[in-house]
């Protein structure tokens, strides 16, 4: 078991994930004008690690990211193997391809970009309810 509560750890966790997809959409959009630049996004965390043990059935997190193994004939149609620990994949939900096959559109990154703003303004404020609370715990509040 950590010392660090699974809540702030899950808030951590989310925060740097948040993070790094801000750096993602900040490269798509950057990279709206080179032919041929496909869209890239970040898949969402895994918090699975962070159920408590005692809620779970038989000692194991109910919760878990299913694993998809790549078989010979996704192979045959193209399919990648997902690369390990990088979590930045090419993005799927595409509005519009240019002419020289770039597939970035600032209007859905903006978006993006709004919406990674918005959720890291929620986790900075639970953040700091959650320390406000340990420190009246503690009796320092």
């Amino acid at each position: 078991m950590t010392s660090t509560p699974s809540l702030l750890a899950g808030i951590g966790q989310s925060m740097k994930h948040l993070s790094e997809r801000q750096r993602v959409i900040a490269e798509n959009i950057a990279n709206g004008e080179t032919p041929g630049f496909k869209a890239r996004t970040v898949e969402a965390p895994d918090f699975s690690s962070l159920v408590d043990v005692y809620g779970s059935i038989g000692g194991k997190p109910r919760i878990s990211r299913p694993q998809v193994h790549l078989s010979g004939g996704m192979a045959a149609l193209g399919a990648r193997a997902p690369q390990a620990g990088s979590g930045v994949t090419l993005e799927s939900e595409i509005s519009e391809t240019k002419p020289d096959g770039n597939n970035v559109t600032l209007e859905d990154q903006l978006l993006k970009m709004g919406e990674v703003q918005s959720n890291f303004a929620a986790m900075t404020n639970l953040y700091r309810k959650q320390i406000g609370l340990l420190k009246t715990a503690i009796g320092r509040g």
